[in-house]
């Protein structure tokens, strides 16, 4: 009785909605329960009390399921048929419900039958027990139901894969004709109800889809007409589209099911009469949608080859994409996206295809038209409806794979041109939507097309001034920008028509015309060379009025076309543009009074602009132009003093650092003389403000200049190095490594370039030891990528060569002292980090770095053998059991100890794995909340 009310009290916390700790506790707790031996009687007592709550009875249901999953061992072979019948027994307690109670149960009997090979003739004695009387029917539907789908997606049942076959086969094969029988005799007995009949579907479905009923079998049986039947009954409606959609779903293989496709095929195309009746009813028509299309997507060769038998399905099909409701058109979509593709592997086909096709295009076009009062939508419902013009964008591009692109352009233009010459009475929705068809199809067009792109091109100039219409004819200029490059006389008006679209107020046209700017310089840049001066007349006086994530897209497009420049007048075009950015920057670090907020945004948006120009022309190569030969030390004048004076604005210093790194790319080796200065600044700068942008660009130099010898550089690796790691330390002193992952992250990454390029510093400077810890301290993080950094840096400090200099020839003078730093920090640190290495692995740490910890523990093994075997124990000791079971740890000292007392260290990984996967096994368990 204390423990019924000990879980009682745990399951009333969650009716409470109480605090997140009292949750947790609480649903420790339970999982705790779950797994003690004494759960099954609690549980058992909790099934049997009619008093007991609701709640506490679901939880008993599921403890039963769950622990027949994973605790069946803890329960005596003897007693094993005590638990079946046990089982049995509250199903049949009940048998009136609840379902959710019922369901586990099922559950927790088809799990035990699966595990208990002397429980003969399972299923047969439960269709005896549970079969006779109408009462207990449900219940044996049930269980028939979840048997198959338990067997074949529970995979963590323990079983070997010889034993699964062998009991699946007892259980299901053998058992199928009988089930099938019984369902037959079930469907139609006199007084079933429908929730009965609606059971009896579900429980055929679960055996189809496993296999076990054969549809031939299924054809000889009462079963296959009252699946269709049903279709005619509101009650079994749903359930009877459900079984007929996976009849037909199983009889994939054609050949082999020829007999009762024959049988399946008039049936399904008798269902088209019922769609003008079912017009009135969305759920109706989706359902006749689904029976369609999978008939026509399970026989499409079918449909094929003897088209005048299997033609009406298609013909059904277009009806239902044809209905308004816009949640049952994609059901339909899949199925002419593959017939377009069966279509394209043949040589002809009928006729009959390409009118059905020409009829879908006009179908689609038809539902891309807003509504005629669009602003009635929510927004929701807005974004919704923009989501499936794109869905239904990529049924256009089926229909032109079928039709062909010139034939779907030239019908869309045609109703543009209809639509145009009705005047007045036409609204913006009869243009926009075929302007949309036409983007969509922009893909599919061809880049030397001479008859119906330059129609469609010629036209959009005089198109209505909507801003709907606008926004839809620019985004048809960005699509067909590489017909465009194809055909350069269309870049003057078609820079003319992106030049006005700026000058809408609608935000939506401008964003469009960004778009179509960019990718017409993206794709026509060797043209638009000359276009250049007009441009950058255009970014002055357009430019300011631009929102930034406007103005950015500009910058980005004119980078194209500096790109495609020669060398030299490439350079002295980014120095212009360059310029007015800079000067900027260079203001606003010489005034004398600090700039105010909106000041430091536009030098903000002023550095993001350059910093996309940057990244699009990428670089100049290895000798600089001479219009570059000095701007990179003028850069950074300006830079420094910016700096200097707003380094600790976040965003500011955002904006440089990312900027500094696409410099860098674009000076190349030209930036060492000033990688220097550029790197003691990003120490003090670290050092003032604990940004850790300052340490990101630390690394990208260090990366880029590490293998330079040049003594003044290497004087400040060692200084970015040494003073971030005080800072660091500094900072941890104050806050937890939690409430800084950035700034760890960037150090870590900061140490991984140093000890690849500047070993002497990094193992000789009285900062590796702090820099270690540092290391660790990074390890406590629930975040992959810093784990990953760190467990990389501790993985190369260990195998670092020094400590093995016999395997080199002629080991350099300086390993010995590399070495002693490893050794001296490892024999102080080397708890700690096992101790770490352990918690993440039955923790928090990402799978994929079980390989890397692996090599960690193989190199302990071999260069601290003793000390990691005394380390061991207590660790072990700390860890939860929650995460790693008392038996899985004595297992993995074991192993550990035979590995390293034999020298066999290989092995060690095999002791990591089995403790790993046991952790993962307990911790997966626990995961699945008990009150799911």
């Amino acid at each position: 009785m204390a423990d019924i009310q000990a879980l009682l009290s745990a399951l009333d916390v969650f009716s409470r909605a109480p605090d997140r700790a009292s949750l947790e506790k609480a649903n420790a707790w339970l999982q705790d329960f779950q797994h003690s031996p004494e759960a099954w009687t609690t549980c058992n007592l909790l099934l049997r009390s009619d008093d007991a709550p609701a709640a506490a009875k679901l939880f008993a249901a599921q403890t039963f399921r769950s622990k027949v999953t994973y605790d069946l061992l803890q329960v005596d072979p003897e007693n094993l048929f005590s638990l079946r019948d046990t089982i049995i027994a509250a199903l049949q307690y009940y048998k009136n419900g609840p379902r959710t109670i019922i369901v586990q149960l099922c559950l927790a009997l088809s799990g035990l039958a699966l595990q208990l090979p002397t429980w003969e003739n399972a299923v047969g004695g439960l269709l005896d027990s549970l079969g006779q009387d109408p009462s207990t029917v449900p219940v044996l539907l049930q269980f028939l139901t979840v048997l198959p789908e338990e067997l074949t997606g529970n995979t963590k049942i323990p079983v070997t894969d010889q034993e699964y076959r062998e009991r699946s086969e007892q259980l299901l094969t053998a058992s199928a004709p009988r089930v099938l029988s019984i369902l037959s005799v079930y469907v139609k007995a006199p007084g079933v109800t429908h929730a009965v009949q609606s059971q009896i579907f579900s429980c055929l479905r679960s055996w189809l889809v496993a296999g076990e009923i054969t549809t031939t079998a299924l054809g000889d049986t009462p079963l296959f007409d009252f699946c269709f039947e049903a279709l005619a009954s509101p009650q079994l409606f749903d359930s009877a589209v459900d079984v007929v959609c996976d009849l037909i779903h199983e009889t994939q293989e054609i050949e082999d099911n020829m007999p009762i496709i024959e049988r399946i095929v008039p049936k399904v195309i008798a269902l088209r009469s019922k769609l003008a009746a079912a017009k009135e009813d969305p759920e109706q028509t989706r359902g006749y949608a689904r029976i369609f299309t999978e008939a026509g997507e399970t026989y499409r060769f079918l449909v094929l080859h003897h088209t005048e038998t299997f033609f009406p399905i298609v013909e059904a099909i277009g009806e239902c994409s044809a209905y308004g409701d816009l949640d049952i058109v994609p059901i339909t979509f899949p199925f002419w996206m593959r017939l377009a593709q069966s279509i394209g592997k043949r040589v002809s086909v009928s006729p009959l295809f390409y009118e059905a096709y020409r009829s879908l295009m006009a179908v689609v076009v038809a539902h891309l038209h807003f509504p005629a009062e669009s602003s009635a939508l929510t927004g929701q419902e807005l974004d919704d409806f923009r989501s499936f013009r794109h869905v239904m964008g990529d049924t256009l591009k089926d229909c032109c794979y079928v039709l062909g692109t010139e034939q779907c352009l030239a019908t869309t233009l045609d109703s543009i041109t209809v639509a145009l010459g009705r005047g007045a009475s036409a609204t913006w929705q009869d243009i926009e939507a075929p302007l949309f068809a036409m983007r969509s199809m922009g893909a599919e067009i061809d880049a030397n097309d001479n008859k119906v792109v330059p129609k469609i091109m010629d036209l959009i100039p005089t198109l209505p001034q909507h801003p709907r219409v606008r926004y839809a004819a620019l985004l048809i200029i960005s699509r067909y920008t590489e017909w465009i490059n194809m055909h350069s006389d269309y870049i003057p008006p078609s820079l003319q028509y992106i030049s006005d679209g700026f000058g809408y107020s609608d935000t939506e046209v401008i964003g469009a015309a960004g778009q179509a700017l960019k990718y017409l310089c993206q794709d026509c840049k060797q043209h638009l060379v000359a276009f250049l001066p007009q441009l950058h007349t255009f970014l002055g006086t357009v430019g300011p009025k631009l929102p930034q994530e406007d103005k950015v897209v500009v910058y980005e497009a004119i980078s194209y076309v500096i790109s495609a420049m020669p060398m030299e007048a490439a350079a002295q075009s980014l120095r212009t543009f360059a310029l007015d950015i800079l000067k900027a920057v260079h203001t606003v670090a010489s005034k004398p009074a600090m700039a105010t907020k909106q000041e430091l945004q536009e030098v903000g948006n002023g550095l993001a602009n350059l910093e996309v120009m940057l990244h699009t022309i990428g670089s100049f190569g290895e000798e600089l132009p001479a219009a570059c030969q000095s701007t990179c030390e003028e850069t950074w004048v300006v830079f420094d003093s910016f700096i200097v004076k707003y380094g600790a604005d976040y965003e500011s210093t955002e904006h440089v650092t990312r900027v500094l790194r696409h410099g860098l790319n674009l000076f190349g080796n030209a930036a060492l003389g000033v990688a220097p200065a550029v790197l003691a600044r990003m120490s003090t700068a670290f050092e003032a403000t604990g940004l850790s942008s300052y340490l990101w660009i630390a690394s990208k130099i260090l990366a880029r200049f590490g293998n330079e010898e040049i003594p003044v550089l290497r004087d400040t690796f060692r200084i970015v190095y040494e003073h971030s790691t005080n800072k660091l330390v500094s900072m941890l002193q104050e806050k937890s490594p939690a409430s800084m992952p950035d700034v760890l992250e960037d150090y870590i990454r900061m140490l991984l370039e140093m000890v690849e390029y500047a070993p002497d510093i990094f193992f000789e400077s009285s900062a590796f030891p702090i820099a270690f810890r540092v290391a660790l301290s990074a390890l406590t993080l629930i975040q992959s990528d810093i784990i990953f950094a760190s467990l990389d840096l501790i993985r190369i400090i260990l195998t670092h060569d020094c400590l093995s200099p016999d395997a080199l020839s002629t080991p350099p003078p300086k390993f010995p002292l590399y070495a002693q730093a490893i050794r001296t920090t490892i024999d102080k640190e080397g708890y700690e980090l096992v101790g770490l290495l352990l918690s993440g692995l039955v923790g928090d740490f990402p799978e994929e770095s079980s390989s890397t910890i692996i090599t960690i523990f193989r190199m302990l093994s071999a260069l601290w053998s003793a000390q990691l075997l005394s380390w061991l124990p207590p660790i072990l000791q700390q860890l939860p059991l929650t995460a790693a079971p008392a038996d899985a740890k004595g297992v993995f000292m074991k192993d550990f100890n035979d590995a390293v007392t034999s020298g066999q260290y290989d092995k060690v990984k095999y002791a990591v794995l089995g403790l790993h996967r046991a952790s993962r096994k307990v911790r997966e368990r626990r995961r699945v909340a008990p009150l799911e």
